[in-house]
Parts: C-alpha cells; structure tokens; sequence
C-alpha cells in the first residue's frame, strides 16, 4: 500500500504547489496567446478587401461597383460581406441582411474610423450573430466607409476546442506531477 507519513506529505506539497502555479500560469498563457491570434487573424481577409475596395472608390470608382450582387444573410453564412457608407454612416450599397434587412452599425464605430481611418472589431447586431469586421474611411471624390465582415462561427469553434485541449493538458499535467512528486517523496 502507498501510504506517506505526514511530513512525506507535507514536502510533496511544498515542492508540487510551485509546479502546480506554474504550469497554470503557463497553460494560461498559452491560451491567452493562441487565443488571441487566432481571432486577430480572423481579420485578415476582410483588412485586404475593405483597404483595396476604399482605395478604388477613392480614385473615383464607383461604390456600388464594389457590391456583390449576392445578399449574405449573416446569421447563417460564412461568406464575407460588404457594406458602404457615406460620410455620415448612412448605407451606400450592401451584400449583407440580417433578418431580411440592413444590419445597424454602432455609430460610435464611424467616428472612431474617421479619426484612425480603420476599426478592426467583434461586431454583434444580434445576440447569436458576432463577425470579425473591419471598417475603412476612403476619401476623393466622395466620402465614406468600407465595412467587410464575416461570421466567427468557425472562428468561435476553434477558440472553444484550443480550451478544451489546453483544460485536458492542464489537469494531466497536474495530475502526474503531484503523483510524481508524491512518488519520489516515498521513495526517500
């Protein structure tokens, strides 16, 4: 039978509660870290198309040209979408319906682009729907914004399983490095 005597115990605790804080703060940062890129490149894509689409309405294009014929309903598509505004947020031309309408942009998001010249954001117009959208001013001969978004449902579903492997590697860690450290404790 595998039994420590109390001072045996008390020492395997001493040594296991350091590496226990440790690998915590470790898994932490790992996921943290890896959570974090993943949803910053989740932008990727639409930063491209929503700096390309400005530039050419900036030259003098014309907005709507840039508006896929297509309408992505984004409560149930993967598809990027577009949306152009003029100067005062009011819609231009769009791809995207939510419920078989204009979605809304907080209008909070147009003024901070206006002073940065791009937002890059989690945009929530219901609860169930979240995209990762990006939102550029352009400037020529008209005024305006570019939105281009797409759903993080993919996005969502890879964050959720990086924290269910993470939580796993966690309490395995854990758990053979206390069995560990009791082990060699006896084995003194």
């Amino acid at each position: 039978m595998f039994r420590l005597t109390k001072t045996q115990l008390l020492n395997a605790l001493r040594i296991w509660i350091p590496l226990a804080v440790a690998t915590t703060g470790l898994c932490g940062l790992i996921y943290i870290t890896v959570q974090q890129d993943i949803r910053i490149g989740a932008n990727d894509p639409q930063i491209q198309i929503a700096e390309d689409v400005a530039r050419q309405i900036s030259t003098g294009e014309n907005p709507l040209d840039f508006v896929p014929p297509i309408k992505v309903e984004i409560s149930q598509s993967l598809a990027n979408y577009i949306i152009i505004f003029d100067d005062k947020g009011k819609i231009i031309g769009s791809s995207a319906v939510l419920d078989g309408k204009d979605p809304t942009v907080p209008s909070g998001v147009f003024t901070r682009t206006k002073a940065s010249g791009e937002t890059r954001f989690t945009w929530q117009p219901r609860v169930g729907v979240r995209s990762a959208a990006v939102i550029t001013s352009y400037k020529g001969p008209s005024n305006g914004f570019v939105l281009v978004g797409r759903s993080m449902r993919e996005i969502e579903k890879r964050i959720d399983n990086l924290g269910l492997i993470i939580l796993l590697g966690w309490f395995v860690t854990l758990g053979t490095s206390l069995a560990t450290t009791l082990f060699l404790q006896k084995a003194k």
